[in-house]
């Protein structure tokens, strides 16, 4: 079955990075496009980011253009996001999803909370 498991996720004040892992089975990961998505406290989910397959076409939210990195090793079933310029608002519980979907996904994993605070 499919299965995605997040981790990375932690304590960080402002300013500071993190860099967050999807680790993926079940699936022919090389095959599937793979969104990062959040959900912060009391707010239904946003989405983050997507890439494709081999990594040639990435979309970005305007909230994390330009502070947020997604990248994928398709030998190793992975997916990442490097966090940089972290704002207080980019807290949120962070989750990776199977498909290009920026509303809804069909599988997703369990998710890392990502808390950016003093």
């Amino acid at each position: 079955q499919v299965q995605l498991v997040e981790s990375g996720g932690g304590l960080v004040q402002p300013g500071g990075s993190l860099r967050l892992s999807c680790l993926a089975s079940g699936f022919t990961f090389s095959l599937h496009s793979m969104t990062w998505a959040r959900q912060a406290p009391g707010r239904g989910p946003e989405w983050v980011s997507t890439i494709t397959s081999g990594g040639a076409m990435i979309r970005y939210a305007d909230s994390v253009k330009g502070r947020f990195t997604i990248s994928r090793d398709n030998a190793k079933n992975t997916l990442y996001l490097e966090m940089t310029s972290l704002k207080p608002e980019d807290t949120a519980l962070y989750f990776c999803a199977r498909g290009t979907s920026t509303t809804g996904w069909a599988y997703k994993g369990q998710g890392t909370q990502v808390t950016v605070s003093s």
